[in-house]
């Protein structure tokens, strides 16, 4: 049971450097020294790239209350095993002395992929792995499906009235959602490498697709979700107009598979599609959306002429209609969010 108990706290770490690692994975990790008054527990997460990783934080903090000779160390995912811009953690945990790791998750990375576990076991320390970790899973959904494939995980952002509206007939659409459902966008964004709209959303809209979380209209937010001038790439499906907000933009054309791949070697790890509904239908209908996050509002336009969700055809017969697994519903502000897995 303390293994899950301090697997949780080491997920509950990871979460809140979720927005600042990428391209590294977001990571969390609890040490536990036994000590004769009972335990004392340091935690790290991963760092900014280049900084230190989750592992060798929570060493450092334990360094400082005492002997680590023989504790545990608990992290979301497997140690690193080489050298890339920090040596590998499996060296920190060897010489610290730790006596037994727990692992969330081993990591998919063809770098990493069973080595950190074998060293580990080399210098005789006791390894236990799959901890809480169907947790982890979803929670580094992102990073694993870009290490197994080579594509970013995509997010597709939607949001209408009750009555599937996205926009008045004369295409005014702002605001639809309350604060608490567009600060809750800004999340996403903040969480994803690069944001995709169309060149149509561009001239229409000249939307800046910039993560701002500000003080003023982010009640409740973490540190770590407001601090920084980490910016996804913004990614134009066209050419942009000059003078556009969107500016500076990565545009791009063709099929979206070969985007995909385009960003993937970029290391993007989660792509999120604002839009418009061109796009939109366009990303789904290719069967290349990981997760729908739709934001809607008790609202409606009340007819047939409003802009759509999706602009293009959609199932047929209702024997064809999309069904996906829902993940969570939950209320913000005067809105619903729903997510649901493809």
């Amino acid at each position: 049971m303390n293994d899950e108990i301090h697997m949780g706290r080491a997920i509950e770490l990871a979460a809140a450097v979720r927005a600042s690692t990428s391209p590294n994975p977001w990571v969390g990790a609890v040490v536990v020294l036994a000590v004769s008054e009972g335990e004392r527990t340091a935690e790290g997460a991963t760092a900014p790239p280049g900084g230190p990783h989750a592992e060798v934080s929570a060493l450092g903090a334990a360094a400082r209350l005492g002997d680590v000779t023989g504790a545990t160390l608990y992290s979301t995912l497997e140690p690193c095993a080489h050298y890339g811009r920090t040596p590998p953690c499996t060296d920190a945990i060897v010489a610290a002395g730790v006596g037994r790791v727990v692992i969330g998750l081993l990591d998919p990375d063809p770098l990493v992929s069973g080595r950190g576990v074998a060293a580990l076991e080399a210098a005789g320390i006791e390894v236990v792995t799959g901890v809480l970790a169907d947790e982890v899973t979803e929670q580094l959904a992102a990073y694993l499906k870009h290490r197994r494939t080579g594509r970013p995980f995509v997010v597709l952002k939607l949001a209408s009235t009750l009555d599937g509206r996205t926009a008045a007939p004369d295409g005014s659409s702002r605001w639809i959602t309350s604060s608490a459902a567009r600060h809750d966008a800004h999340l996403l964004r903040a969480r994803s490498d690069a944001v995709v709209v169309g060149a149509g959303t561009v001239r229409a809209d000249d939307p800046s697709l910039t993560v701002r979380l500000g003080e003023e209209d982010s009640p409740g937010a973490g540190p770590s979700e407001v601090s920084g001038d980490r910016q996804p790439l913004r990614v134009v499906l066209g050419t942009a107009p000059a003078g556009a907000r969107v500016h500076p933009a990565l545009e791009l054309s063709g099929d979206l598979a070969s985007v995909l791949d385009e960003l993937g070697a970029r290391g993007v790890l989660q792509v999120l599609v604002e839009g418009g509904a061109h796009v939109a239908h366009d990303f789904h209908a290719a069967g290349l959306v990981d997760r729908y996050v739709v934001y809607l509002a008790p609202a409606f336009l009340g007819g047939d002429d409003g802009r759509p969700v999706f602009a293009g055809p959609g199932a047929p017969s209702i024997d064809d209609v999309w069904r996906g697994t829902l993940i969570s519903v939950e209320r913000l502000g005067d809105d619903v969010r729903v997510e649901v897995a493809a």
